[in-house]
């Protein structure tokens, strides 16, 4: 019995990860609503290999940030950066937008948006915005 196919294999391997990746990176480039995460990214080449490098390990592909980098220590990485709840929505905006893109059915992109909104709201290093209730 062989195991189920990952999110790396489900998104077509390295040639479907770059196209993802690529995809999110021309969407937080060209819209607006993403100007936030933007500007918090001034070498994109060097974002998109990283963050290609660092999908493909944590789909269940090759190792290829660990094996370059070490551990991710995502948390640690970000911490120069100010994230917010704005800030990951933006990224996660973009990522759903790209995934919608580059074909990726529905349901792998319900299971792939809702582990990332999980990382992505680890990476939070700014206070919740105030409540907008009186």
């Amino acid at each position: 019995m062989s195991e189920a196919p990952n999110f790396y294999e489900l998104v077509g391997g390295e040639a479907g990860l770059h196209r993802l990746v690529d995809r999110f990176y021309e969407v937080m480039d060209s819209e607006p609503r993403a100007a936030g995460i933007r500007a918090m990214h001034t070498n994109l080449p060097r974002a998109n290999q990283k963050l290609f490098e660092f999908l493909s390990g944590w789909m269940g592909g090759p190792q290829l940030f660990v094996e370059k980098y070490g551990h991710p220590r995502l948390r640690a990485r970000h911490l120069p950066f100010p994230i917010g709840e704005s800030e990951r929505d933006q990224w996660i905006f973009c990522m759903i937008r790209a995934m919608h893109d580059v074909g990726i059915e529905e349901p792998l992109m319900v299971q792939i948006g809702n582990q990332l909104w999980g990382v992505a709201d680890f990476m939070r290093n700014q206070p919740e915005a105030p409540s907008a209730q009186g």
